[in-house]
């Protein structure tokens, strides 16, 4: 599985939250790439995230008005995903005033991490970790436990 991480705002090279990131995505068996673009206005950042997007990827847009799930939903989510074909996931993390319609429009699977706000440097270091854990349950990996 190919995973990108489309994201407003530049994570800087050494900080904590890039080492926690840099840690999941080793980890992971999956081909994990972040892209990111400096913060700016929304219409920009819009063109950026929708602009990025693989062609064929189930694209989850990240936005408190999405769902909450649990972790074991969101893999067997993305284990059905697979079995249908998909190869690729896109997720997407907005700027400070969050996503146009326009961006939710094209979603697969809008996504909420809670109703609580997280910096989005955080953000990327949290749904890393997701992306693995979500991995190791799909494996049957113990790293998961109910």
């Amino acid at each position: 599985m190919k995973v990108t991480i489309l994201a407003i705002g530049k994570c800087k090279s050494g900080s904590p939250e890039a080492q926690i990131i840099a840690e999941y995505v080793k980890r992971s068996g999956w081909n994990v790439v972040v892209k990111e673009k400096d913060n700016s206005n929304q219409d920009d950042e819009a063109k950026f995230l929708q602009g990025s997007i693989p062609a064929g990827a189930k694209i989850i847009v990240l936005d408190e008005r999405g769902v909450n799930i649990s972790s074991p939903d969101l893999a067997a989510k993305v284990e059905q995903w697979m079995l249908d074909g998909c190869s690729e996931l896109c997720f997407l993390i907005g700027g400070a005033d969050g996503h146009l319609q326009s961006t939710r429009d094209k979603a697969d699977l809008i996504l909420s991490f809670g109703k609580l706000t997280l910096p989005h440097m955080l953000m990327r270091a949290v749904l890393s970790e997701q992306i693995y854990r979500i991995q190791t349950i799909i494996n049957h990996h113990p790293y998961h436990r109910v």
